[in-house]
């Protein structure tokens, strides 16, 4: 079975581009640009020379020794919140901002949840000297405080979305209406594996350098260049798709995707769209996603704003209804013990989001001689507030 992407944009039964008339001419000069550009020589040469020495990759693949003997097995910690705006967001960013210069853009749109995705556009454009704007929902900016203060920083214009859940949705609602009026001069920079093709693809190859790293560190810790079990967080997915991606076609790994079951899957207050969800369309792809029985789409809940999103990339679709990878939920306060339990052991305050993956190390059969590599996509200096304020419920 193939998992990358076809000409079509579909991973098997999921992807494409499903967009109104009036998307069609900014998709598609995308879909005609993008291959071309980014396999260029020069774009490769410039890409990796700023992963290097503006991001500062490689990051580590860190022996978390204390965690290991804990839960007696191997556990290596893939290090993406050392990276530059600490979290892996940036990978992408520094690819689509080269793609968005060689196509004459001059002005950048964005989406956030996390604030992640928000800074690392924001940061891209400061270095490229470009306008930005950042769709941000009016809950997030308040949960999500200090990485707003970066955006503006950084010099990015951040504009709060007011409808709906007034979330990572409703700013992605909100981004796709602006680029609609801005055909011309704008590039969209989509943060996740989500949104019309190319965008799965796109953003699945920029965060790739993930499992290309991982290959050879793992030849040095461990004498092969593969793990038993690669775990990462889901929300869109672009994280995982990275950690996942060289080992797609590879079945003696198994790709562990944590989705966040909020307050549980059994109430309406989570975002485990894979256990809750069918298949449907959201931002221009066919995908699964959280939707009543008229097709209306649900609101997500999680306690980290980067999984509060009602839909999964269409990669991520495709690799649960195939099999290839196994879907489990993280509850809002099994991420939070996790996130505490990493702490007080290896000295690694994570990212909320990161924190449902480790929580998964408690629901998976583990043995003493694998060697399980748990992508730690982001740090936790952005979820202080909520750490510090959910202390006493634990």
């Amino acid at each position: 079975m193939n998992f990358k992407v076809n000409e079509q944009g579909f991973y098997g039964d999921f992807g494409g581009a499903f967009i109104p008339e009036m998307l069609y001419h900014n998709v598609n000069e995308l879909k005609e640009n993008y291959l071309q550009i980014i396999e260029s020589d020069d774009f490769q040469t410039e890409f990796k020379d700023l992963l290097k020495e503006y991001v500062g990759r490689p990051t580590p693949l860190y022996f978390a020794k204390r965690l290991s003997e804990k839960y007696n097995t191997n556990i290596f910690l893939k290090r993406e919140d050392l990276n530059h705006t600490g979290a892996h967001k940036i990978n992408n960013t520094i690819g689509q901002i080269l793609l968005a210069k060689r196509m004459n853009k001059k002005r950048i749109i964005a989406e956030t949840g996390a604030g992640q995705h928000g800074v690392a556009t924001a940061t891209v454009c400061a270095l490229m000297n470009l306008e930005c704007i950042i769709y941000m929902g009016e809950v997030d900016i308040k949960r999500q405080a200090p990485n707003v203060a970066r955006m503006k920083m950084l010099g990015a214009e951040v504009r709060a979305a007011t409808s709906g859940s007034k979330t990572l949705k409703d700013a992605t609602n909100e981004a796709i209406r602006d680029w609609i009026a801005n055909p011309v001069d704008t590039y969209y920079l989509i943060g996740s594996v989500v949104g019309p093709h190319p965008y799965p693809d796109m953003v699945a190859r920029f965060q790739s350098i993930i499992s290309e790293e991982m290959k050879s560190q793992l030849i040095e810790k461990t004498g092969r260049n593969y793990p038993d079990k690669v775990i990462a967080c889901v929300g869109g997915g672009s994280n995982a798709a990275g950690a996942f991606y060289h080992y797609l076609d590879n079945d003696k790994v198994e790709l562990i995707a944590v989705e966040a079951d909020g307050l549980g899957v059994k109430t309406d207050k989570t975002a485990a769209t894979t256990q809750v969800g069918s298949e449907g369309i959201i931002h221009g792809s066919k995908t699964l996603l959280m939707q009543n029985s008229e097709g209306q789409i649900t609101e997500p809940h999680s306690i980290s704003a980067g999984l509060d999103y009602p839909g999964v990339g269409p990669l991520h679709a495709h690799l649960f209804k195939s099999g290839r990878g196994s879907f489990i939920g993280a509850t809002d306060k099994e991420a939070l013990t996790a996130a505490y339990q990493l702490t007080k052991l290896e000295g690694i305050i994570p990212a909320l989001e990161s924190s449902h993956a480790l929580a998964a190390l408690n629901k998976i059969e583990l043995k003493q001689t694998e060697n399980i590599v748990i992508n730690l996509s982001g740090r936790g200096d952005k979820d202080m507030e909520t750490y510090i304020g959910e202390m006493s419920n634990l």
